[in-house]
């Protein structure tokens, strides 16, 4: 039977290697029924060309144009979005599964938007549950939506939980590299340029989740996502820096028993993973040679090295809003730093700050959010004005 996809954010890192890992399964296995990109016109042209989707949407009515110029000579088309209002129809458009691969907060609507009609959402937008966790677990719920986790580390808790029920669970353990800064003391993350944040150690990502794991947000946000992907309270879900990021998590049982996964530093591999489940299908991506890596390491984080994995835990304890503004301050204060208008080590404390101006809220439907989150943006942006 041939599984429909939807891809958003297909020109992005995680949407060019899903379509890479669909165009190496079987053919007759998945059809792709939709794309949603950015404004990189050229790549998203070659997906067009080769998917042959019947729905894509763009940022702009210029990309639009650009498109249909590079498409002309095949005589064929499928119809353009554009926009928000085509980001959603993309969302909105009939498939069985939707890869949710939007960097950010832009990811959110999207995403909701597909659970509300029960697509299997193939989740690599961690966003979309730091923001509003509650609210699409429950939707999930009540749209027959599942939701497959893509992040390696979600992917490998979610593997794990294959062989017991999450009630049998004592402790979730995600795994870090510890990005470049690793062993760095404060004082010298207080001159960390832009490019030695963006030289990943072992992963290669977009320019905003490898800032996230060089202050080790992200995996902060991991934590959080992963609190709502299986229920499990935060007292329970703990981190491990593991340099050689060969075992992708961990999962702890009440017996003793510590399941973990491993596999090579490869985000195709959770991909296939996510759209072949519950099958395992052959692959030809490399294989991971124990032998040649030789040891498996791991350190207890230091969260006064790394300020920003605290703060997390913090918002994702406090609830409410505070997950919603942690993300959103933490989007503004990346892109502040990636500007050069804020240092690495102030990306936290702007963080940490808006946290501490936030009133008491609850999340009780997706406007809450999109309230909180605009909130944020713009206390997060008047900061940045101040330089932090």
């Amino acid at each position: 039977m041939t599984k429909s996809i939807t891809i958003l954010g297909s020109t992005g890192v995680v949407g060019s290697l899903t379509l890479e890992v669909l165009g190496a399964l079987p053919g007759e296995s998945f059809r792709v029924t939709a794309l949603a990109a950015g404004q990189n016109v050229t790549k998203l042209a070659e997906q067009v060309i080769r998917f042959r989707p019947q729905y894509v949407s763009l940022t702009t009515r210029e990309g639009k144009e650009q498109l249909l110029e590079r498409l002309a000579p095949l005589g064929w088309q499928p119809e353009i979005g554009v926009g928000e209002e085509g980001l959603l129809q993309a969302a909105e458009f009939p498939s069985q599964m939707v890869v949710s691969a939007i960097v950010g907060a832009r990811g959110l609507l999207p995403t909701w938007v597909a659970l509300q009609r029960g697509a299997t959402i193939a989740l690599a937008n961690k966003e979309t549950l730091v923001a509003a966790g509650e609210l699409v677990m429950a939707k999930a719920r009540t749209s027959g939506s599942t939701i497959i986790p893509v992040d390696s580390e979600h992917s490998a808790l979610f593997q794990c939980l294959q062989a017991a029920d999450v009630n049998a669970v004592e402790r979730l353990i995600l795994t870090a590299s510890g990005g470049p800064f690793r062993q760095w003391s404060l004082s010298k993350q207080a001159n960390v340029t832009v490019k030695e944040a963006l030289h990943h150690p072992n992963w290669t990502m977009g320019q905003k989740i490898t800032v996230d794991s060089a202050t080790m947000m992200n995996k902060g946000l991991e934590v959080i996502e992963a609190h709502h992907l299986f229920g499990v309270p935060y007292d329970k879900i703990e981190v491990l820096v593991h340099p050689q990021s060969a075992v992708h998590s961990l999962v702890a049982f009440r017996d003793g028993s510590v399941l973990a996964q491993l596999a090579g530093a490869d985000m195709r591999i959770p991909i296939q993973y996510a759209l072949t489940y519950p099958q395992r299908q052959e692959s030809g991506w490399p294989r991971l040679n124990l032998a040649q890596l030789g040891q498996l390491t791991f350190e207890t984080p230091d969260f006064q090295r790394f300020p920003s994995l605290r703060v997390a835990y913090e918002a994702g304890k406090a609830g409410g809003i505070a997950p919603c503004v942690l993300n959103a301050a933490n989007e503004v204060a990346v892109h502040g730093f990636l500007q050069g208008r804020i240092s690495f080590l102030q990306v936290a404390r702007l963080v940490e700050e808006v946290l501490q101006l936030r009133l008491p809220g609850s999340v009780e439907t997706m406007e809450d959010v999109l309230e909180a989150d605009g909130w944020a943006r713009r206390v997060a942006y008047d900061l940045l004005k101040k330089g932090g």
